[in-house]
């Protein structure tokens, strides 16, 4: 899924408290659900856009031949650390002991990589959920796909319309 979509899920599934939306929880559980992508492919975007504007080129141009980008090892093993539940499930549980109680929208990493599982395929970024104890990873429908993208798009729009209109008869 789209790193957008990602942080929108996360902070309507944990970023309200009570019913309704508080700024602090929602933003916190919207860079939690963006996490996982940011630090994965965050560098390599900015050194991308860096290089960009002094030398009027991306550096990673899509390989034609292959149907694939080459990227930095670094990229494939920041994704491995962030989209792997036993990574999320121990930060969970050191917030935890941190701050004296569940940092419930810390959860949002958990949905992100429970989403991304089922939305990449072999191809392209498979989600290695159980690394690093296991390399297994599940061959899924890709978010880019039509029938995923725009049901997801539509889907956001109706969530986030209900928390609307379910704040503005308060």
């Amino acid at each position: 899924m789209d790193i957008f979509s990602h942080g929108l899920w996360g902070a309507a599934a944990f970023g309200r408290s009570n019913g309704g939306f508080t700024k602090k929880k929602f933003w916190t559980a919207l860079a939690f659900g963006v996490a996982p992508d940011l630090f994965s492919f965050g560098i390599l975007f900015v050194q991308d856009v860096a290089h960009f504007i002094t030398a009027g080129s991306f550096r990673y141009p899509h390989d034609m031949e292959s149907g694939g980008i080459n990227l930095p090892q670094y990229v494939f093993s920041a994704y491995n650390v962030t989209h792997s539940l036993f990574v999320f499930a121990a930060t969970f549980f050191l917030l935890w002991a941190i701050f004296k109680k569940p940092v419930w929208e810390s959860l949002a990493w958990g949905l992100h990589i429970l989403v991304d599982i089922p939305t990449h395929t072999h191809a392209f970024f498979p989600t290695p959920f159980l690394w690093p104890f296991f390399n297994f990873t599940l061959d899924g429908w890709s978010w880019g796909s039509p029938w995923i993208f725009f049901p997801n798009v539509f889907a956001l729009a109706l969530v986030y319309f209900w928390f609307y209109r379910s704040r503005k008869k308060k």
